[in-house]
């Protein structure tokens, strides 16, 4: 079954895309957390008991930065809830919670089928739930020692897609 997707190699060396796969990544380069790094993951983001929530924005901040980012030209369908405001790096990837260079608006579904968060999420339909699925599958790697976390934060701020059909629909 073909993917239903945008995602596509810009160029060499740059990142996936267009939308909705990454943001630009001029404008959402992505941003890390100082408080996490390769040193500090057993203790926080590998720590069985840690959670997003400690450090995850208010969804009044997220809700506002997303129709700020929505008005821009690039966003042809601006239905805030065909939208989660994601970050680029995941909080589980050591992403920082409140940069705006690491959130942005990803889509749940396509501009030819948008979606809400509610669904479904028909797997051929390649939005926010796959890039979830490729931000967990990273998080159980760097935990595991098998990558390191500045690998996982390059590869899910650059080529997260390549990631997902190579490893995460094996």
């Amino acid at each position: 079954m073909a993917l239903m997707s945008s995602c596509r190699r810009a160029r060499p060396g740059r990142a996936w895309g267009p939308a909705p796969c990454i943001p630009i990544p001029r404008s959402r380069p992505g941003a890390t957390n100082p408080n996490i790094t390769q040193a500090t993951i057993a203790a926080t983001i590998c720590k069985p008991n840690w959670s997003t929530k400690t450090i995850r924005p208010p969804a009044s901040y997220t809700n506002t930065l997303k129709q700020q980012q929505l008005g821009a030209a690039r966003y042809v369908d601006k239905t805030p809830s065909h939208y989660e405001e994601d970050h680029l790096i995941s909080l589980e990837l050591g992403g920082n919670p409140r940069d705006p260079k690491n959130l942005w608006p990803e889509m749940w579904g396509t501009i030819a089928q948008p979606l809400t968060s509610r669904g479904p999420f028909p797997p051929e339909i390649i939005g926010a739930k796959a890039k979830d699925a490729t931000e967990n599958t990273l998080h159980a790697e760097v935990c595991a020692g098998t990558l390191t976390l500045k690998a996982a934060q390059t590869i899910i701020a650059t080529d997260w897609f390549k990631y997902y059909k190579e490893k995460v629909l094996k």
